[in-house]
């Protein structure tokens, strides 16, 4: 803090000793010690509160930095499940949607689900072969109660 050596603290020895004389000196010096005590724990308290403040607030960037990269990533990601379901969400509607009374709802944009539409030509496929689809055994236990 103060760059005080030997010889200054000597001298201010023998000046307060003939300022105040050698009754009064022991109780300013402990009062001078008391007071340069509670400076150094105010300062010392101050200077831990400015470092926690510090700390926080590169803590607080840190974590903006990170959301910032997840966001990205997670916006890269839902582009390219995006990009990857884009065909699948384009699909113009077949020959013969429209005349089967058994299809499956299309959405109100008149796309098709492609498992929908897979079950939907395996079903045109089975009528055309006169085969009748294949019920499962949940079906037959229900049919047999």
């Amino acid at each position: 803090m103060f760059d005080i050596g030997f010889l200054e603290l000597l001298i201010l020895g023998i000046v307060g000793l003939l300022v105040l004389g050698p009754e009064r000196l022991p109780k300013a010096a402990r009062t001078a010690g008391l007071w340069v005590g509670k400076i150094k724990r105010t300062v010392s308290s101050m200077q831990r509160e400015i470092n926690s403040q510090l700390e926080a607030e590169e803590l607080r960037q840190k974590l903006k930095e990170q959301q910032t990269k997840l966001d990205e990533s997670l916006n890269k990601a839902k582009r390219d499940v995006e990009s990857i379901a884009q065909p699948y969400s384009s699909s113009t509607p077949r020959k013969g949607d429209d005349e089967r009374p058994d299809a499956v709802e299309r959405k109100a944009d008149g796309e098709t689900p492609p498992a929908a539409a897979r079950l939907d030509d395996a079903l045109a496929d089975a009528r055309a072969a006169g085969d009748k689809p294949s019920s499962s055994d949940d079906d037959k236990d229900a049919a047999s109660r």
